[in-house]
């Protein structure tokens, strides 16, 4: 059986893929392709439990002949949008796909009325191959970094921090999803131990002005390393504080303690830290209560409300406390 499959992007939900691509080719041996935007193919090729990555650029219709030559009996859909709808059209083979949930994301962020059920994304993106008899293994999220690719690799190798440090990952595409920069910098100049600032090229300048603020102890790396070496500096800290952003998901795939900030967004949407069945090593540190929050599934450049009360909320003590190296 040879299977595609669709996610089209972010980090974080190619991330969240993982599971499914894992358990189908391990319960079925299918051969298993992966359909992606260019930007994150890199991700995907290092994956043993993917036989071949097709990538496009700008337009799926620059990657369709090719797809439609490798004459697929399935698609499984888990990006489910217009475009991926256009590709299982066009490939004109069996697909299945899963429930997006946006009903009840749309009623409860315009109107309160919370009618999401308590079941993480993967469990959702497992429902697309189950009538394969394919079941989630328990194992959690996968990432894997290929040889040569870590920090240790990097022009960047001599500015990581003696460990224990800590990774901080600024970056979140939405600024709604972002502790404001002043709170940062709170955060990092009372920690003790090292901490490296993570995100890309759009935090840099952040990250500079963070690090300049808080203290030598504090290195900014945003937009000076690569995906896989980011990741594995994820990997080698002794803490990982994030925001809701494609790093966290990383971060769960190798097992970390996380402490997750989550401002506009909630991590009842079902994409917090994904770990294997019986662990759990992450601290979600939120603003409950709010009658605005989640005021987005995505997010906002700006608070629409003007108070941005779902991040400055946040205490600093809160923060600091789960960062503790004494904490188990």
């Amino acid at each position: 059986m040879k299977v595609l499959i669709l996610r089209f992007s972010s980090i974080g939900d190619i991330v969240l893929t993982t599971p499914v691509v894992r358990c189908l080719k391990q319960q079925t041996g299918a051969e298993v392709h992966f359909l992606s935007k260019q930007a994150f193919e890199s991700i995907l090729v290092s994956n043993p439990y993917i036989d071949r990555v097709f990538s496009f650029q700008k337009k799926i219709s620059e990657v369709l002949p090719v797809l439609q030559a490798e004459k697929y009996d399935l698609v499984i859909d888990l990006h489910r949008n217009l475009r991926s709808l256009w590709v299982r059209k066009r490939l004109g083979c069996p697909s299945y796909t899963f429930d997006k949930l946006n009903f009840e994301k749309w009623l409860l962020v315009n109107t309160g009325i919370n009618r999401l059920p308590d079941v993480h994304i993967v469990q959702r993106y497992m429902e697309a191959v189950s009538t394969l008899g394919v079941e989630y293994d328990g194992k959690g999220l996968d990432f894997f970094i290929p040889e040569g690719s870590d920090w240790q690799n990097s022009s960047q190798a001599d500015k990581i921090p003696a460990k224990p440090f800590i990774a901080f990952v600024l970056g979140a595409t939405h600024a709604t999803k972002r502790l404001p920069e002043e709170k940062i910098i709170d955060i990092c100049s009372k920690l003790q131990q090292g901490v490296v600032l993570l995100g890309g090229t759009t935090e840099s300048e952040t990250g500079q002005r963070v690090a300049l603020a808080a203290g030598a102890h504090v290195v900014n790396l945003c937009g000076q390393l690569s995906l896989h070496a980011s990741a594995s500096v994820v990997r080698d800290a002794a803490m990982v504080l994030t925001h809701d952003t494609g790093l966290m998901h990383i971060a769960a795939a190798f097992h970390k303690n996380i402490v997750s900030i989550w401002g506009n967004t909630i991590p009842g949407f079902g994409m917090y830290p994904l770990y294997p069945t019986s662990m759990q090593r992450n601290t979600s540190l939120e603003v409950t209560g709010l009658k605005c929050r989640p005021c987005s599934k995505i997010g906002y450049d700006r608070c629409p409300k003007g108070h941005f009360n779902c991040m400055q909320m946040i205490r600093t003590e809160q923060v600091i406390e789960q960062l503790s190296p004494q904490k188990p």
